[in-house]
């Protein structure tokens, strides 16, 4: 009898230490699921397409390096998404200029602007107009204007697009198309679909 207890101590000695870490393992685990999160630590959240912030009845300019305005948006209401870091502007008007001060416009029901009003898409009574520019040395340009129900303009590169029926007044002349790409840089417009114009004849 005494030989078998001693037997079951020492073979209860022998499996002790691996008993022991089975059980330090199981109360770590236990504290590390318990233990709320340190303060500070924050889960990060999924980006959502939902805004952020809202504005109204707003006016942001943004600066060239000399000071000067380089673009104007104003809007009734506007909400930004930080998916997207765009602007979702009601009754929006953007005034940009380029480097010699040349004024471009652009209105709409509802647009969508990125951070440095670079690119704007117009949708719903959809205007943009370039004044006409006269500059000692330089062929006149005439005033341009488009219309529709969707355009999308970069200011910067001066370019105009829409896959939408559009209507373009280029001085006298005026074109309708059911696409529009203008690239008043290069000075090349693509009308493409249904395109019907008139041309003014120019006056000596």
């Amino acid at each position: 009898m005494m030989g078998l207890l001693r037997e079951a101590w020492e073979r209860f000695l022998l499996y002790f230490p691996l008993i022991s870490m089975g059980l330090l393992a199981l109360g770590t685990y236990w504290l590390v699921r318990s233990t709320p999160p340190a303060a500070g630590v924050v889960a990060q959240r999924p980006v959502v397409h939902e805004p952020d912030y809202f504005m109204r009845d707003f006016s942001v300019k943004t600066f060239d390096a000399a000071g000067r305005v380089r673009t104007e948006v104003q809007g009734a209401m506007a909400r930004h998404y930080p998916d997207t870091l765009w602007l979702e502007i009601d009754r929006v008007r953007v005034r940009s200029f380029d480097a010699q001060g040349r004024m471009t416009t652009a209105t709409a029901d509802r647009g969508l602007t990125n951070e440095d009003s670079s690119e704007v898409q117009l949708m719903g009574n959809a205007v943009v107009v370039r004044d006409a520019v006269h500059l000692q040395g330089v062929a006149p340009s005439p005033r341009m204007e488009y219309r529709g129900e969707f355009l999308h303009a970069f200011m910067d590169t001066e370019r105009v697009q829409s896959h939408k029926p559009v209507e373009l007044v280029r001085g006298k002349d005026r074109f309708k198309a059911d696409r529009l790409d203008f690239d008043n840089v290069e000075q090349v417009l693509q009308l493409s679909g249904r395109v019907r114009g008139t041309v003014m004849p120019v006056a000596n």
